[in-house]
């Protein structure tokens, strides 16, 4: 699914009393705790004992998403998610996901533009259910005509029904479209109409050939394991399987861009939305972590200085924010937004962001506010591992940028950032020639006739995994 404009999937709202008033812990990291080592046929696994509560959280990922596919071949990491539930020579159709349930489990997959992920969550006393199930699909997946025509279908529908009938989806697919010009990042995890359209079951096998293999997947484990045990259990599922080749990775890097771009998509909407996108450097920068301070500053909760200033003070927006995407394999976009209040001029929300902008490029945060957003991404950031699931999800995401072990980086990064580092970073990057604005122009929606549906039917009952 695209960027949902959140942090660490919110898990936590804390509010302005608690965070005014907390007092940070002394952060040790997680790293020590970890175990890490590598089976004969080169697939990595990563273990966290966290015997908290009788479950363990068990993740296998791969290397593999949108910006690694082939020209004329968006969506096939997505639509190869999809397929990886349709069974083995030891597993029918959809078994996967139903021996999970039937077992106290639940499980899900997800694509992003830098990897695919598998996970299960269940009762660690039947922790061998999803480590058999996920080493048998492995190697052994079964890609039939019958279920790949009928997925495609299916990932089609979902790309109708969260793309091209949400206009806000749209003006942001446009957006990085216009942002990125070479760099994978320009097309959509979802793919594209007519490149889903076009793709064929031998495209899906050599994909999973060259992608689905221990050189280029990892396993996590976190929860109420015995290490040794439960190493033994993922030695013996996995440890047969082929290596493989490591693919080769050629992306190309996004050029400077060179002056501001603009963008505007007309489509049926209630209102006008304004979405900006400036390029800005990912985790290995260590601007990363003054950019995720600024973030926070413009757009963390009620008190936030674009919420306070276009909603509350000028009501010019109905809702604003941004977002940082820190955990992007390759450099990526720091957004803005706004949903332009009913009544009021696109332009007018445009001239109060970039003022919000210009501000915290010159004018120095307050101590206070530095020492609120400091304690509010800490905070963020150590209950969110409260958690197994997220302690799992963490380590991955980290290890897809460089490595599961700059984890314990990120609050020492965070307490590092002052004003001036602030200043010099929002100058650097958060410039007009730097940015891409994508502006939804809303057209009037088509009247209905009585008994007949303006557009295509809804596919009731159809399951979008």
């Amino acid at each position: 699914m695209r960027r949902n404009f959140s942090k660490y999937n919110n898990l936590f709202i804390v509010s302005s009393i608690i965070l005014l008033t907390y007092s940070p812990p002394m952060w040790g990291g997680i790293s020590e705790q970890v175990y890490e080592t590598h089976l004969k046929n080169g697939l990595k696994v990563i273990l966290l004992e966290n015997h908290k509560a009788p479950v363990v959280s068990f993740h296998v990922w791969y290397r593999v998403g949108a910006r690694n596919e082939p020209c004329g071949k968006t969506g096939i990491s997505h639509l190869l998610e999809h397929m990886m539930f349709k069974g083995t020579d030891k597993i029918g159709p959809e078994e996967y996901s139903r021996i999970i349930h039937e077992n106290g489990g639940k499980d899900n997959a997800f694509t992003s533009n830098d990897y695919t992920g598998y996970f299960t969550n269940i009762s660690s006393d039947r922790i061998h259910i999803p480590i058999e199930l996920e080493s048998d699909r492995m190697s052994n997946l079964k890609l039939k005509e019958e279920d790949f025509v009928t997925e495609k279908m299916v990932v089609m529908e979902e790309r109708r029904l969260r793309t091209e009938d949400n206009p806000q989806a749209v003006l942001i697919e446009q957006l990085e479209a216009t942002a990125f010009q070479v760099h994978p990042y320009r097309f959509p995890i979802i793919g594209l109409m007519e490149d889903l359209k076009g793709m064929e079951l031998d495209d899906l096998r050599g994909y999973y050939k060259t992608y689905y293999n221990p050189s280029n997947a990892f396993i996590v484990a976190v929860g109420d394991f015995n290490r040794e045990e439960l190493l033994s259990k993922i030695e013996k599922a996995f440890g047969s399987i082929e290596k493989g080749i490591p693919p080769k990775e050629k992306i190309t890097p996004e050029p400077p861009q060179l002056g501001e771009r603009r963008v505007h998509v007309k489509k049926e909407a209630n209102l006008f939305f304004i979405a900006f996108g400036y390029h800005v450097p990912n985790m290995l920068d260590p601007d990363a972590y003054v950019l995720e301070i600024i973030d926070a500053i413009l757009s963390r909760g009620t008190s936030s200085r674009l919420y306070q200033r276009l909603v509350r003070e000028k009501r010019l927006a109905l809702s604003v924010g941004s977002d940082y995407p820190l955990l992007s394999k390759d450099p990526s976009l720091f957004y803005i937004t706004a949903e332009v209040m009913p009544g009021k001029e696109p332009m007018d929300v445009e001239k109060a962001l970039n003022e919000e902008i210009e501000r915290i490029k010159s004018e120095p945060v307050s101590d206070e506010e530095l020492e609120k957003t400091k304690n509010q991404l800490e905070a963020s950031f150590i209950f969110a591992q409260d958690s197994m699931f997220y302690q799992a999800m963490l380590l991955a995401r980290y290890e897809i940028v460089s490595n599961w072990r700059k984890i314990d980086d990120y609050v020492p990064s965070i307490r590092k950032v002052t004003k001036s580092d602030i200043m010099r970073v929002a100058k650097k990057y958060l410039t007009p020639d730097n940015r891409t604005i994508a502006v939804l122009i809303p057209l009037e929606k088509k009247m209905e006739r009585k008994g007949f549906e303006s557009g295509r039917e809804d596919n009731k009952g159809r399951s979008i995994r």
